[in-house]
């Protein structure tokens, strides 16, 4: 079966796969760039004899597509996140609502989903209009004191808006009953799935970095790691940068049975964060961008991203990437280490150890000091170590 043009055949051929799939047949996914460059007849009706003919000589390349297991964790997760994108769009538009009737509210608040925000905008439309009385809703927890929050809370209060306030406010509403319905039927699945945690007990949770970070209100309602980690017997979340939900977004994509990919090297390409570099002669002739939408590139580059704040080996890492090649560069060879160390866990079990960004300091300065060296030996110079101050 080919999936030619992705935008053409969209989701059309999944149900033929897997009717074919229950019948018995070992079935192949191709992907169309991979047969365009083969010469031969290209017209439809001689295409399909064509497509037979290079498959008898072992020149179709089979797809990766996971397991049903997996598959049904990935569609209730997308699901999922799908929600969490559209209650994103519902509080942008309440905020608009509010920014219409001259309610400031997003500058002394960071979220209007969040504690206090709901409960200001729930009295809004409940009928108050007092700003002292909407500012004493405030939890202890807002750094804005109630006189700021007043402040901003005096607009004119149009009808038009408010109805529209109102249509947003049940719209996100909507979505986190949706949300907490999809944690529900999630938590389900994961229960009935076979535990490989041979009973290990689960690592320590890792003490992330960001201090006062507040607890994401996306993440899922129940214990998410604890079940990944009986489901795998491997918690991803002792790298540096990979939280639950990046953990999450990897297994329902690629799934936890690693040797689908024959090296390390191999799935780092599978996720296109591999050069592309053109090479004739032995010399690189040109680079090319490698475009995907692989959700777990995409999760794992933001990963990646994070690590700028961290004080690890890997954060240490990142930032001299950074300094010395740029963001974009360093984020990609950053989410490239990092699938690698996702690929090492789940493969062989190895355990991850963070050795600290000192450590990486001192390695870097060794191996400066190594180079020196042999560049003053060429140039007939000794280099002699100061006396410690």
């Amino acid at each position: 079966m080919q999936d030619s043009d992705h935008s053409h055949t969209g989701v059309y051929w999944v149900s033929v796969y897997d009717i074919l799939e229950e019948a018995g047949f070992e079935v192949y996914l191709v992907n169309a760039n991979a047969t365009k460059n083969l010469p031969g007849r290209k017209s439809d009706v001689q295409e399909s004899q064509w497509l037979m003919k290079l498959h008898t000589y072992g020149l179709l390349r089979n797809s990766f597509r996971p397991s049903q297991e997996i598959r049904t964790m990935r569609t209730y997760w997308r699901q999922r996140n799908d929600l969490v994108r559209a209650a994103g769009r519902h509080i942008q538009r309440m905020q608009k609502a509010l920014t219409q009737m001259n309610i400031q509210l997003a500058n002394v608040l960071s979220d209007v989903g969040g504690m206090t925000g709901q409960a200001i905008v729930k009295a809004i439309l409940a009928g108050e209009r007092d700003p002292y009385q909407l500012a004493a809703l405030r939890n202890w927890r807002v750094k804005a004191s109630e006189e700021e929050i007043a402040r901003s809370l005096e607009g004119n209060w149009q009808e038009e808006h408010l109805f529209v306030l109102q249509q947003e406010q049940d719209g996100y509403q909507f979505c986190l009953k949706q949300m907490a319905e999809c944690d529900q039927r999630l938590q389900q699945y994961l229960l009935q799935q076979e535990d490989r945690s041979q009973g290990a007990s689960l690592p320590e949770e890792k003490r992330r970095e960001r201090l006062r970070k507040k607890k994401n209100g996306n993440t899922p309602q129940f214990d998410l790691r604890a079940e990944l980690f009986r489901m795998t017997g491997t918690d991803l979340t002792q790298i540096d940068g990979i939280d639950v939900t990046t953990t999450m977004t990897i297994l329902s994509e690629a799934g936890w049975d690693m040797s689908k990919w024959r090296t390390e090297h191999h799935f780092v390409s599978w996720l296109r964060l591999c050069p592309d570099n053109r090479i004739s002669g032995g010399k690189i002739i040109g680079k090319g961008r490698l475009p995907t939408n692989n959700r777990v590139t995409t999760a794992l580059r933001m990963a990646a991203s994070t690590l700028r704040l961290s004080h690890s080996y890997l954060g240490a890492q990142f930032r001299r990437l950074r300094s010395k090649l740029g963001a974009p560069v360093a984020i990609k060879a950053m989410a490239a280490k990092l699938a690698r160390l996702v690929y090492r866990m789940l493969r062989y079990g190895m355990p991850f150890t963070d050795r600290g960004e000192a450590f990486y300091e001192s390695q870097h300065r060794k191996l400066q000091i190594s180079y020196l060296k042999r560049k003053a030996a060429n140039l007939g110079f000794q280099i002699i170590e100061a006396p410690a101050a």
